[in-house]
């Protein structure tokens, strides 16, 4: 039997390579031409529910621990092992929140717009619905050790999940270029940290070398089975929504992970015949490291059919080595230049006809206020989304009458300091800063009632 009769497996996006392999090998990018690597199913050998709402009916039983995680309710949409092999800790207890507060800051209609808040959990970040399918698929492989570059998020969920499957774990990070809220959980949780002479991209080459080199498991978002998991969170949002969609999905853009794996869920969803649309997406860069936004509106680089002009990309990333050209912006977690998911992102956005936008470090903070003011704290990357939407808005790409989810993907205490300083400093509109009061009762009194 051919591998692509099985139920899973593992194919090269390159439309003029193709080459398959079994979900049992460990390879993160195609051996024969180096380009990135989906998860594939043949869904006719898999029971998925005739609808989407069917899924709910795992709420009764969510004594069972698969049934209990976010991830793995719904497990036929990525089904590439045993459930034997299924690591949860229960991720994806996530709430859609419907925001009329923010809402109306926006000016929006004031049931359109909706929060899906990943800082809920385990690690606080959007990235346990991922691990826990790598490391599911590193329990399938039998893998000992594993490794990761990050910015933060990402290492601190890898030593959540490998501390959980006894699996040594490896973190490089870049010099001053992580955020110490999420770097004090990888080293509470056991993880080796090593830091790295350079920015993010120097960690990810890095870190890609030494997994193949030592045959550790790479979990950053190279890995296919890593994405598979962070397709539920449309999943979720859908569920939230009574089983209907959104006419728009908001995210930031870093490695661009989630839009890559929220355009699949979607492919997928309509192959099903369990959806009847694509919702549109719109993907938000910090200005300071906007190689997504420069590439797509000022280059012109797309999907055409994986087709992907290589030439665009060769020449944009040797204009950044020649410039010594390293990303800066407050949103450690978006703070990358050279995406390893671009073209399936590139993908995303053709299918879901999306629309990319870059916002500024002082958008991103008062965005992030108000988000912390009417809504749910966030990481700063979250608050690019509420960002850019009010932009788009102002652009009228978003009509204001459109039900919009926006991800918040980090929990507002993975970067305190942006926030702390924000408020403290008095660095914008919104700034809600402490108010010195003497040691006296009817001074406190009065600033509290004036």
């Amino acid at each position: 039997m051919s591998v692509s009769e099985n139920i899973a497996y593992q194919k090269c996006i390159n439309p003029d390579c193709q080459a398959e392999f079994d979900c049992g090998e460990a390879i993160f990018k195609c051996p024969k031409c180096g380009e990135l690597l989906d998860a594939r199913y043949n869904f006719d050998k898999i029971e998925v529910p005739k609808k989407l709402s069917d899924f709910g009916n795992r709420w009764a039983t969510r004594n069972n621990r698969l049934d209990f995680s976010g991830v793995w309710r719904f497990r036929e949409l990525l089904n590439f092992c045993d459930d034997k092999y299924k690591v949860s800790i229960g991720e994806g207890q996530t709430i859609l929140e419907q925001n009329t507060a923010i809402a109306k800051y926006l000016e929006m209609k004031s049931d359109s717009l909706f929060l899906q808040y990943e800082g809920l959990n385990p690690s606080g970040s959007f990235k346990d619905n991922g691990m826990t399918a790598a490391f599911s698929h590193a329990m399938m492989v039998g893998a000992k050790s594993c490794a990761c570059a990050s910015t933060g998020n990402t290492s601190a969920s890898m030593a959540l999940y490998a501390h959980a499957c006894e699996l040594k774990s490896t973190v490089f990070i870049g010099s001053g270029r992580i955020a110490f809220g999420k770097l004090s959980q990888a080293m509470d949780y056991g993880s080796q940290t090593i830091q790295i002479l350079g920015d993010f991209d120097d960690c990810m080459h890095q870190v890609q070398a030494v997994c193949n080199k030592l045959g550790l498991y790479l979990v950053n978002s190279l890995n296919p089975f890593r994405l598979e998991g962070q397709k539920t969170i449309m999943y979720r949002i859908i569920e939230q929504l009574g089983w209907e969609l959104p006419d728009w999905v908001v995210v930031p853009g870093g490695n661009l992970g989630n839009s890559s794996a929220f355009g699949k869920a979607f492919a997928e969803l309509k192959e099903l015949g369990l959806i009847d649309r694509i919702p549109r997406i719109a993907i938000i860069n910090a200005s300071g490291a906007d190689t997504l936004c420069d590439l797509v509106n000022n280059k012109k680089l797309v999907w055409n059919d994986g087709r992907v002009d290589q030439k665009i990309i060769d020449d944009y990333y040797a204009d950044l080595t020649a410039r010594n050209f390293s990303p800066h912006t407050c949103a450690s977690a978006i703070e990358i230049s050279r995406p390893v998911n671009l073209k399936k992102c590139l993908r995303t956005i053709d299918l879901c006809n999306g629309v990319v936008r870059k916002v500024s470090d002082e958008e991103i903070c008062d965005a992030k206020a108000i988000i912390g003011k009417y809504g749910l704290g966030c990481e700063p990357a979250s608050a690019a989304t509420i960002a850019g939407l009010k932009n788009l808005l102002a652009e009228n790409v978003i009509g204001k009458d459109e039900r919009v989810a926006c991800v918040l993907t980090g929990h507002v205490l993975k970067d305190p300091n942006v926030t702390v300083n924000y408020h403290k400093e008095e660095q914008g509109p919104f700034s809600n800063p402490p108010i010195e009061a003497p040691n006296d009762l009817d001074a406190i009194i009065k600033l509290i009632t004036q």
